[in-house]
């Protein structure tokens, strides 16, 4: 069977059981270990041994231990990642027509104690990690108290899905999402249990494994919704709840830089201390010593002497760490951004900014657009009409106005060319108010306060011709 992730042939996953993955997944999945190997640094990038770091030929397990030991990941990949994540998150997201109860509750959206911003930090790396993120709205059972709370799922948590193409679009039909949960053992431990909820429009069952490892229903009942709560965002779409990881190749260069590293590493490491070489020396005699503080007697026509290798090879390698980091500045924020993680000039920075925006603006759009549907489905649950719309920070960069263009927008104003309104948005845009900073607050403070009248624009003076010279009027004298 082929599928449409790739061009080349796919694995077909044999679905039978609740927990088994559909086709997609185990098609997508193979791109998702090197990713999530690198997100745990060092320790865990060892645990993968000879899969990350080969062994060399005729090189003993000893040696290799060593080596592997001494090799340490540079966090390349996971610094991309989270200074991505950062710029689409450095400032704060705006709700508009949101209800206060909604707002109050989105201080702890996810009932784990984030707000809305450090909620939207962390689910925007799952998505830039592994190409598409989705949020489940759930809610507390009919009778039970509470509110409704959003919940993050990656792939590798999305097990399968069913479509229907209704009403124009496609929509969910059934879902079923793989979950981990903690539950209390004896008296004072506790175990994690595996569980698999199963949504379909209006209904839910929960799936849990026992000690057969079997999966057996625990829980099931039905939603106030006619729909799956359920939205989507990617950063590089494939295909319904497909997608491929944007910095897949990022992620390659930085094993890649720990491999040569690490090789690097070994040989300076061998050849830091010279080794004794004896020219003449019968090859019958007896084991020989040398240190700080022991002498050699050689026989008459011997000699001895330390050799220790050139540094033509070294330098070749370093020049290879070198490109290998270039790559990653190249294919990472040049690619997405428009510039690159090292300082940069002002200016530089500025080049081929609208290209580079571009992917972080379709990123910033699929988050906006499924905060969206959150708040919607958040606001059926409460039975309210309106549930408000979001708008998510697009300035990635940051465009701090100059003195002098704060000057020129004052003259304006004062001109009366631009009203008190457009004056604070531009400054609040260029970073001069601060993000606290309320817009709307303070054109009602300053109306309440008889200061919102707009400056007259000032009266030109009356030119006195000298005596003798014509009258100029409409260009004719």
């Amino acid at each position: 069977m082929y599928s449409g992730f790739s061009g080349g042939r796919q694995r077909v996953g044999n679905v039978t059981q609740v927990n088994d993955p559909s086709t997609a997944w185990v098609n997508q999945e193979p791109h998702w270990g090197l990713i999530e190997h690198l997100l745990g640094g060092t320790y865990k990038i060892r645990k993968g041994h000879r899969k990350f770091l080969p062994q060399e030929p005729r090189e003993l397990d000893e040696s290799y231990d060593n080596r592997l030991q001494r090799s340490v990941l540079a966090p390349y990949y996971v610094r991309l990642e989270r200074m991505l994540a950062g710029m689409l998150t450095r400032k704060p997201v705006r709700l508009d027509d949101v209800s206060d109860q909604i707002r109050e509750q989105l201080f702890d959206v996810d009932l784990q104690g984030n707000d809305l911003q450090t909620w939207l930090y962390n689910t925007s790396r799952i998505c830039i990690r592994y190409g598409h993120v989705g949020v489940l709205v759930d809610a507390p059972k009919s009778g039970d108290n509470g509110r409704p709370y959003w919940i993050s799922y990656s792939p590798r948590d999305v097990l399968g899905w069913r479509v229907e193409l209704a009403d124009g679009q496609q929509k969910l039909t059934q879902l079923r999402l793989s979950e981990k949960i903690v539950v209390p053992d004896g008296l004072y431990g506790e175990k994690q249990v595996e569980q698999v909820r199963v949504l379909t429009p209006g209904a839910f069952e929960i799936f849990q494994k026992d000690q057969k490892g079997d999966f057996r229903v625990i829980d099931e009942g039905t939603t106030s919704l006619s729909e799956i709560p359920f939205s989507v965002a990617y950063s590089n779409r494939v295909g319904v709840l497909e997608s491929f990881p944007p910095l897949a190749d990022i992620a390659e260069l930085n094993l890649q830089h720990y491999q040569v590293q690490s090789d690097l590493g070994n040989q300076l490491h061998i050849s830091a201390v010279p080794m004794l070489a004896l020219f003449g020396f019968p090859a019958a005699a007896e084991e020989i010593s040398a240190g700080p503080g022991e002498a050699l007697s050689l026989p008459e026509g011997a000699s001895a002497s330390y050799i220790e290798p050139g540094g033509n090879s070294y330098d070749a390698q370093f020049r290879r760490l070198d490109q290998i980091v270039s790559q990653i500045n190249d294919l990472g924020l040049a690619a997405v951004m428009g510039a690159k993680l090292s300082a940069e000039t002002a200016e530089s920075k500025r080049i081929d900014r609208s290209q580079g925006d571009s992917t972080m603006m379709v990123v910033a759009q699929q988050m906006q657009d499924m905060i969206d549907n959150c708040l919607r489905f958040h606001a059926d649950y409460l039975q309210e009409s309106q549930a408000g719309s979001s708008l998510v920070n697009r300035d990635f960069m940051g465009a701090r106005l100059e003195p002098q263009e704060i000057q020129a927008l004052l003259q304006l104003y004062t001109a009366g060319t631009v009203t008190q309104e457009t004056l604070l948005l531009q400054l609040e845009a260029g970073e001069v108010l601060g993000d606290d900073f309320d817009v709307e607050a303070e054109l009602e403070a300053t109306q309440a306060g008889g200061l919102m009248e707009t400056p007259q624009p000032v009266p030109q003076q009356e030119v006195t011709m000298p005596e003798g010279e014509p009258e100029v009027t409409d260009g004719v004298a």
